[in-house]
């Protein structure tokens, strides 16, 4: 009597291509991270920004991102610029698309005339939308609490 298989099967081959799915969590992991960190390096400007309470845009229309620091330095898109050209870029911007919104965030130490002034920039270049970028401010525990009659 003999023992043994009368089936001559072949074992499992070794495995020889890449295991893609480690690849795909950590380039998954680093797609998250950048798409948080993205919105938080949006200016390179540092600026002091006003505290106020409001409601957030829901929408992003086409904008032009105007800054004005603490000198009356106006910059447009993150480039210093003097008066005639930013007028200039925002004449460029209104030829595009007439609906563009004007993003302006400005220090909170510099003077309400030089803000009118790029407004005014702005009118001239046909440019009538214009929003006021401003930090919303810290809320303290008797910001929350209602009011006793």
């Amino acid at each position: 009597m003999t023992f043994g298989r009368l089936e001559r099967t072949r074992g499992a081959l070794p495995m020889s291509d890449i295991n893609m799915t480690p690849l795909i969590d950590v380039m998954l992991v680093l797609l998250v991270i950048f798409m948080i960190t993205a919105p938080l390096m949006v200016s390179k400007v540092k600026v002091n920004l006003p505290k106020a309470a409001g409601a957030a845009s829901q929408q992003v229309p086409a904008f032009i991102s105007v800054v004005v620091d603490k000198a009356g330095q106006v910059f447009v898109d993150d480039k210093p610029l003097d008066l005639a050209t930013v007028s200039q870029r925002l004449t460029e911007a209104a030829a595009k698309n007439a609906t563009t919104e004007v993003q302006l965030r400005a220090d909170s130490a510099v003077p309400y005339g030089r803000i009118v002034e790029v407004m005014g920039l702005a009118h001239q270049a046909g440019l009538s939308r214009i929003g006021f970028v401003a930090e919303a401010p810290p809320q303290s525990p008797q910001a929350l609490s209602l009011p006793k009659p």
